[in-house]
């Protein structure tokens, strides 16, 4: 069954505008402003369905960048597309004389697709690109938050919003070291005092989100490793440098190693995805290669994590009198969810949608590089549910047949004016 799942039946018995969005929900979002309205929402879906059908990788988004700067302008925004040339940002209430002074509260989406092809069937916004998907869900992201900032933009004019918004468009959430770092050196955490953002979940119904304080996504980089020796004979392994045995050593005995010189509970993990050595059954060779990933929940480890693996790689090889030369490749810290910042995302969600639509959500080994932005400032990321409900099929992400409930679209939308009111009516 296509994991898009028709709602039409549905439309019938949506809130109207200014009602709770489910029964159970906040008494307070009878009067908190900025809900979606119908016409918004379909029109949201659509842009979604665009940019599935147009996925772009990291850094080459300039279709997408585009098309987010037009609707914006068509707004009456003034968005700035980032010095890189792809992604951008937006500021949506720096003018009202209530904002003077006060911190922008930012809301973050990735725009980038990922190489690999679109295998969904039956669905008429497939990608037309060969090899390239939006199989992370980034479209959603990006649409909810044009849609918040287009919600807010209609308070802003009608004198409604007394915290300054930040829109932030990213390129090259999934390029190692991640298109955040170089987000941020352009300046878009200027004048910030929040962040917040999404991730979907395919294991969370559309409609809830997931939050968790502290860590919720692991840090990850990536290792590349080569051994060297003289190369020989099988008959005579004692008189060269055994290649083969000595990569095989440094696959299985580093992680072993480093799980007896770090913390456990730091969760630092190497795991091998290649590892290649000679041509012939009969000849020692003089290369091999290995390359894989470090993965850590602990932001402390994984500031010690390259010592650390370097320190055992060259145990390992000169144990086996192999040279070894070690590229390791910074990727991303853990997202660290402040406190105060998942509390908002709660009361947002839950003046929304009700607490039920709340749940706890485990820290995921996967990494996220948002985690460059709560290097600076506080903030925190939500996993937005984007299953169908009732569906028991299970689904990952970074699959070809990757799919979500358009409702999902809704969902982040409110989650994201309700958090930035919020945050105003709180102070900032």
């Amino acid at each position: 069954m296509n994991q898009l799942m028709s709602r039409e039946s549905e439309e019938a018995e949506r809130p109207g505008p200014g009602a709770p969005a489910h029964p159970g929900a906040a008494p307070g979002d009878a009067v908190l402003p900025g809900r979606l309205s119908e016409p918004l929402r379909a029109e949201l879906i659509a842009f979604r369905r665009d940019l599935h059908m147009h996925p772009e990788l990291g850094n080459q988004e300039f279709r997408t960048t585009a098309a987010i700067k037009a609707r914006l302008e068509q707004a009456g925004l003034r968005p700035q597309v980032l010095a890189m040339g792809t992604g951008l940002v937006c500021d949506i209430g720096t003018d009202a004389p209530e904002a003077q002074g006060r911190p922008l509260f930012a809301l973050r989406a990735d725009i980038d697709a990922l190489p690999i092809p679109d295998t969904k069937t039956g669905v008429p916004y497939r990608s037309t690109v060969p090899d390239r998907a939006h199989a992370c869900g980034h479209d959603v992201h990006t649409t909810a938050v044009l849609g918040a900032g287009l919600v807010l933009a209609d308070l802003d004019r009608q004198g409604l919003l007394t915290q300054p918004v930040r829109l932030i468009f990213q390129p090259a959430e999934e390029v190692l070291p991640g298109g955040a770092a170089d987000a941020v050196d352009c300046g878009v955490l200027d004048g910030v005092g929040k962040i917040v953002a999404v991730h979907c979940d395919p294991k969370v119904d559309a409609g809830s989100i997931g939050l968790r304080p502290g860590p919720i996504t692991s840090a990850c980089d990536r290792l590349e490793v080569t051994l060297d020796g003289p190369g020989g004979h099988t008959a005579r392994p004692h008189l060269t440098t055994d290649l083969v045995t000595a990569a095989a050593k440094v696959a299985t005995e580093v992680p072993a190693l480093l799980a007896r010189r770090v913390d456990a509970r730091s969760g630092l993990a190497v795991t091998w995805g290649r590892i290649s050595s000679g041509h012939a059954p009969n000849v020692i060779p003089q290369h091999a290669e290995l390359s894989g990933t470090v993965r850590c929940l602990d932001l402390a480890a994984w500031r010690e994590a390259p010592d650390l693996v370097h320190a055992a790689i060259d145990e390992i090889a000169t144990l086996h009198r192999a040279k070894s030369q070690i590229d390791y490749i910074r990727g991303v810290p853990p997202v660290v969810n402040d406190p105060g910042v998942t509390e908002l995302l709660r009361d947002a969600h839950a003046a929304r949608r009700g607490p039920y639509a709340i749940e706890d959500t485990e820290q995921s080994l996967g990494g996220e590089d948002f985690s460059w932005y709560l290097e600076h400032v506080p903030g925190a990321m939500a996993r937005l549910g984007v299953r169908v409900p009732g569906d028991t099929v299970r689904r990952d992400l970074h699959r070809g047949d990757f799919d979500v409930d358009e409702e999902s679209i809704t969902a982040g939308v409110e989650l994201f004016t309700a958090a930035a009111l919020l945050d105003g009516m709180a102070g900032g």
